[in-house]
């Protein structure tokens, strides 16, 4: 479901053409660039090498588990919560925001919760799905500086300035910190799974 949202939406991106002023790099670089696009491919590329080994283990493939549950969560809350109806959607964008925005967060979630894997969530773990969502913000502030472009209203620093726009993006950092805490207390205390996961 999130890579075919994310393929969906890029091929009608590129449908749409650059905007004025813009060249196709920048279409594609800006494409990459919302949190959204990040996310969903986080989702769909970790649950496919669980497709292809539900007790794939390691540092790195926990934190990249555990970074697209947090980050597929924290984007359904900010748009179902601050970016819901701020643009008007074609019947197409209408398909690829349930996909992206809306039940795809929600199955990313429940599925973590009923097939896992589990326990993999530690304190360790935590700490290091901190630094993706970090590099991203301020690879978003540093291009923006140069582009005056960015992905989101609340970061829009032309349009409302620097202390608004980091305060909004460190209130959703507080809400990732939270889920994060939020699923390791939740991945202590519940069966572990797949069954097998002492391999």
């Amino acid at each position: 479901m999130a890579l075919v949202g994310v393929v969906w939406e890029l091929f009608g991106t590129l449908g749409r053409g650059p905007l004025p002023g813009d060249t196709s790099t920048d279409l594609v670089v800006h494409f990459f660039s919302y949190f959204t696009i990040l996310s969903n491919l986080l989702v769909g590329v970790t649950c496919a090498l669980l497709l292809v080994d539900p007790l794939r283990d390691g540092r790195v493939f926990r934190v990249a588990r555990l970074d697209a549950l947090l980050c597929i969560a924290v984007t359904g809350i900010v748009y179902n919560t601050v970016l819901a109806g701020l643009q008007e959607l074609s019947v197409a964008g209408m398909f690829t925001n349930l996909l992206m925005h809306q039940a795809g967060p929600l199955l990313a979630v429940v599925g973590w919760l009923v097939v896992g894997p589990r326990p993999r969530i530690d304190t360790a773990t935590i700490w290091w799905s901190v630094l993706a969502p970090l590099a991203w913000i301020v690879y978003v502030f540093v291009q923006g500086a140069f582009s005056q472009w960015y992905p989101y209203p609340f970061m829009d620093v032309t349009e409302i300035g620097y202390p608004q726009a980091l305060l909004n993006t460190g209130v959703v950092a507080v809400v990732f910190l939270l889920l994060a805490a939020g699923l390791g207390w939740v991945d202590r205390r519940l069966r572990p799974a797949p069954a097998a996961v002492g391999r």
